[in-house]
């Protein structure tokens, strides 16, 4: 009796969080799309009365989910999965092309996005694969199938569809990997990458006080060499030799700062052949003493400094909207009157709701339309304007409660596939909404993600739900999985 009584246990507490998020995001869209020719709550031309149908749509969803066996989710997946691919590559033949991407099927007035469930489907069918029988994460080939299943939709929705934001909420899975065993050296070395990046750009056109050469690469050779420091004092335990390397290290640059009297000196390439010394001295200090995976180090080195070198290249093949979002964020150029329109006004009604807000439906900046995007990808700036800082800090606590909750849910799974299900919905949620944020305060570019439970549309709330209610009805029947 008591194993069928807690089959059916549903965690209520997330179930009202997700209400409280779904009518919050239902209010905000009421104030952004709210003009003063509204009077009618209920009139269905308007966008926030259209958001109750699919919100309506969603309870329904969500009933559904947690009526359905818990079994069939997983039976189903890789069926499930296949046919999302196949969707997903019919939709740019289906698609019509709005704002660049051919990513949304239009029928009649409904328009649809595959991507989003697309994420669903992915989810499920890595938690069934990662569950398979003797499968464990013991080094990166494991990962080699689960990668590509993230790949494969992930290069779809990025290339033939041209949405690169909803592309980019697949590689949150990577966080799930490094929970169920893969090297944080993988996690270390994004996190490098894109620290280099933002440097290298950012600082490209910063000249160096002394000498020839740009703040930009030199900052991250300076890096590099703090990297090999650190590696032979910390990880080899060889603090002699460590001192060795940095005294070298000082040598060389006083060398050529003193040439630079009376030669101009790139001090850019200087820092360059420092890191490749330091790359090759460290290889060869771990041979020595019988720890030949020190050659890691060195291959990591030189391959940042052609990674650096590349950047600017890299950035130059993005399309040009894409580029200038980048180099706006950074602070590279400024253009308020362009692409750094949105955020800038985004900024602006943000500002202006002070501690509490100028109330709901009386946000300027939201009457009078001059954020694009309000009541979608920009949403967080009607929340900012007409509720304030105590309104955004409510919602952000909402959502914070919410990811640790799913952290703890999926931590008390008492099968593989519920707890990788369960991180997979953590991942997608977390990034959505790291990136709608970040990128309506100005702290990542625009990519034009939704806001989960709080962005219009259909397709996303729906998805969202889809997501969160599958991973409720298997921790639900979490005890009669054992």
């Amino acid at each position: 009796m008591y194993e069928r009584r807690v089959k059916y246990a549903i965690d209520w507490f997330t179930v009202i969080i997700y209400l409280i998020l779904v009518i919050c995001g239902w209010i905000s869209i009421y104030g952004a799309s709210h003009t003063f020719e509204q009077t009618e709550l209920f009139n269905f031309d308007y966008r926030s009365s259209k958001q109750l149908v699919w919100i309506a749509g969603a309870m329904i969803i969500g009933v559904i989910t947690m009526l359905i066996d818990y079994r069939f989710y997983e039976q189903i997946s890789y069926l499930f999965y296949g046919l999302m691919i196949i969707a997903l590559l019919a939709t740019p033949l289906l698609a019509h092309d709005i704002k660049g991407s051919m990513s949304w099927i239009v029928i009649g007035p409904v328009s649809i996005q595959p991507a989003e469930i697309a994420k669903v489907a992915t989810a499920l069918a890595i938690a069934r694969f990662m569950n398979s029988y003797g499968y464990r994460v013991n080094s990166l080939r494991d990962l080699i199938i689960p990668a590509i299943m993230l790949l494969v939709p992930m290069f779809i929705i990025m290339v033939p569809q041209k949405e690169t934001g909803s592309a980019l909420v697949f590689a949150s899975l990577i966080l799930m990997f490094y929970r169920e065993g893969m090297t944080p050296v993988i996690l270390l070395l994004g996190v490098a990458a894109v620290i280099f990046f933002v440097i290298t750009i950012a600082f490209a056109e910063a000249t160096l006080p002394l000498g020839t050469g740009t703040w930009g690469i030199t900052a991250c050779m300076i890096m590099l060499m703090i990297i090999c420091f650190i590696y032979v004092y910390h990880w080899l335990k060889l603090p002699r030799f460590a001192f060795i390397l940095a005294g070298i290290n000082t040598a060389i640059a006083a060398i050529a700062l003193t040439v630079n009297i009376w030669l101009n000196v790139n001090m850019q390439y200087v820092s360059i052949a420092i890191v490749l010394f330091d790359a090759i001295y460290t290889a060869l200090l771990g041979i020595a003493h019988n720890k030949r995976d020190t050659i890691w180090i060195a291959v990591f080195a030189i391959a940042a400094i052609i990674y650096c070198l590349s950047a600017s290249i890299l950035i130059s093949k993005l399309k040009p909207h894409q580029r200038n979002r980048i180099m706006v964020t950074l602070g590279v150029i400024e253009d308020r009157a362009g692409q750094g329109y949105n955020v800038n006004q985004a900024k602006i009604a943000i500002g202006s709701g002070g501690l509490w807000g100028k109330g709901l439906g009386s946000g300027t900046q939201t009457k009078l339309k001059y954020v694009p995007e309000q009541d979608t990808d920009f949403i967080f700036c009607t929340v900012g304007e007409e509720h304030g800082f105590v309104g955004t800090t409510f919602v952000l606590l909402l959502y914070l409660t919410l990811l640790i909750k799913l952290i703890i849910m999926s931590e008390r799974q008492k099968d593989n596939f519920s707890r990788i299900y369960g991180y997979c919905v953590t991942c997608i949620l977390f990034f959505h909404l790291a990136v709608n944020v970040g990128m309506v305060i100005g702290l990542v570019p625009v990519i034009g993600i939704p806001l989960p439970f709080f962005s219009y549309g259909g397709s996303s709330l729906w998805a969202f739900t889809l997501l969160l209610f599958i991973f409720l009805r298997l921790d639900a029947a979490r005890l009669d999985r054992l």
